[in-house]
């Protein structure tokens, strides 16, 4: 018998087993994670960047959770010798015809309680002086960190916190048992008086194993990355991305320094034919026929036609996707970055074509549902832990409100 049983060894669910391993130390709390080490999907693939929260509507939890979670997680690695920077980064208009849209951007940045400066193109040549804008944005806080070395730092405090860590435990079926509910793995069975569902790529299915509908469907997008040869990472000193399209759900192509020295340049923005499916070729037959046979696919697909056919055409085209990059930085040639990691993004879609903007956490009975924690949920997933650590105990004062 578990007090607290959380599916799913990706960063937000280590999280939320480290702060609900603090918030009750005499409780038996149990992660249970399918593959056979942490951090295996969206987490150990994503760009490992701490975002600053410049992009999301103020008053969302993407908002208030990035912004506070990109302190707390500096502080984190300070306090645990990881190596990270707060470099910063430099959001660009590369056409005059963006210029609303920067000025947008520094708006919410501001209203988001961020540290942000405007800048010429000429003073955005003094941080990053290969690229070709006509305006820009410094955003102050952001920084990089191999969120892989974060989550094994989780996972250690868990378990000298007296948590149990399950690896290649898969959870199959979930059962009601009276107040409690028994999960059903290939390891046998695990009773728990409550569930959080950090299940990534799967947090629908689980929800629903659980009879809790989440009213959205996650569907995979491949980002696909090259990297510059080490002869040419001296192009980009920081992190540079573009302003982006405001009528597209993603950011566009952009460099990143990584905290090893390497600079990774994408991603595009792919459908994947499997839940995680990090190659061109992987192919599942139940997730392709579930995204083609949802309404809320063909809706958003119809929506953003011209933009999904470039993506498609970047992720099969080296010149394309060079294209992309020249916008930024016009001296980079095809020599110059060579084909590295995808990664899966797993996006919660409505029935009517809506992208859900915002992390999704849903209530059930005894249990809490994370069915949408794409980007930034890394940066802040020690605050997303934390408030659901203080949700468990009653949860008619949850203090997350369900957003569907």
């Amino acid at each position: 018998m578990y007090d607290l049983a959380i599916i799913g060894g990706g960063i937000v669910g280590l999280a939320t087993a480290m702060a609900a391993s603090k918030r009750f130390p005499q409780a038996r709390i149990v992660v249970l994670e399918k593959e056979s080490k942490w951090a295996y999907h969206q987490t150990g693939n994503n760009s490992g960047v701490i975002h600053s929260g410049i992009y999301y509507k103020p008053g969302s939890f993407k908002a208030k959770f990035c912004r506070d979670g990109s302190r707390s997680m500096v502080e984190f690695c300070q306090a645990h010798d990881i190596s990270y920077e707060v470099c910063g980064k430099v959001i660009v208009a590369t056409e005059n015809d963006q210029l609303p849209q920067l000025e947008n951007l520094y708006r919410r940045g501001l209203e988001n309680q961020l540290k942000v400066t405007q800048l010429q193109r000429e003073q955005v040549k003094e941080i990053e002086p290969h690229v070709s804008c006509v305006a820009g944005l410094k955003v102050f806080t952001t920084g990089i960190v191999d969120y892989k070395q974060v989550c094994q730092k989780y996972a250690d405090l868990v378990q000298s916190l007296g948590g149990e860590l399950r690896l290649n435990t898969k959870v199959d079926k979930i059962r009601q048992v009276g107040e409690n509910q028994v999960l059903e793995t290939n390891q046998g069975a695990f009773e728990t008086r409550f569930v959080v569902n950090c299940a990534g790529l799967h947090s629908d299915r689980i929800s629903k194993l659980s009879q809790v509908d989440p009213q959205a469907k996650i569907v995979p997008f491949r980002g696909e990355y090259y990297e510059l040869t080490p002869e040419k990472r001296h192009l980009v000193n920081t992190l540079i991305y573009p302003v982006p399209n405001p009528d597209f759900p993603f950011l566009g192509v952009h460099f990143t320094k990584m905290i090893d020295g390497s600079v990774h340049a994408g991603p595009n923005a792919v459908l994947s034919f499997k839940r995680e499916g990090y190659k061109k070729t992987d192919f599942n037959l139940r997730d392709f026929t579930e995204v083609m046979t949802y309404p809320g696919f063909w809706k958003l697909a119809a929506k953003h036609a011209d933009e999904g056919i470039q993506e498609i055409i970047r992720s099969f085209s080296k010149t394309a996707f060079l294209h992309s990059l020249q916008k930024l930085i016009p001296e980079i040639k095809a020599d110059d970055i060579v084909s590295t990691h995808a990664g899966v993004r797993a996006q919660a879609l409505k029935r009517d074509g809506q992208l859900v903007d915002d992390f999704l956490i849903v209530q059930g009975k005894n249990s809490v549902h994370v069915c949408n924690a794409p980007s930034p949920a890394a940066t802040s997933s020690l605050e997303i832990g934390k408030a659901i650590a203080q949700a468990i105990p009653e949860l008619q004062h949850l203090q997350i409100k369900v957003k569907v």
